[in-house]
This record gives C-alpha cells, structure tokens and sequence, in this order.
C-alpha cells in the first residue's frame, strides 16, 4: 500500500475544489508546502485572483478542507 505525501493529499482536496472554482472563472495553483512549519503556499489565479471575498474564500473553503485532510497543514497563505 502507497502511502501519499501531505502534498500529494494538498493536490488531491485542491483538485476537488477546482470545478467550483473554475465555474466562477478562477482557479488555484500550489507553489509550495513548507513541511516544517506546516504552512501550503498558494497562487488564486483568474477571477479568484482580484475577488472581493478571495481571502474568505482561501480561509473559510480551502484551508478548512485542506486542514481537515492534511492534519499537518497548519495555515494557507497566497501569494
């Protein structure tokens, strides 16, 4: 059995995302994930990009579905 890498969970929930997000016209890319400090690095891209709401958006949607699957990501940021 394969285990998954924290990021290769962090991809997994973001691909489970993205079709919400695109039929909005945007889309969020991962740029990194510091494992030490357990913090995931991301680009909101397209609409997502210049939304209003995009940080309620990052922290209440995606770093609430990314911490519940990923135990070790502690914070998402954009960049």
């Amino acid at each position: 059995m394969e285990v998954m890498s924290a990021r290769n969970k962090i991809e997994e929930v973001l691909e489970s995302i993205r079709p919400a997000l695109r039929s909005d016209g945007g889309d969020v890319e991962l740029i990194d994930f510091d494992e030490e400090d357990g913090v995931v690095h991301l680009r909101l891209m397209g609409a997502c990009g210049s939304c209003p709401v995009s940080m309620m958006t990052l922290k209440r949607g995606i770093e609430q579905r990314i911490a519940s699957a990923v135990p070790e990501v502690r914070a998402v940021q954009a960049l």
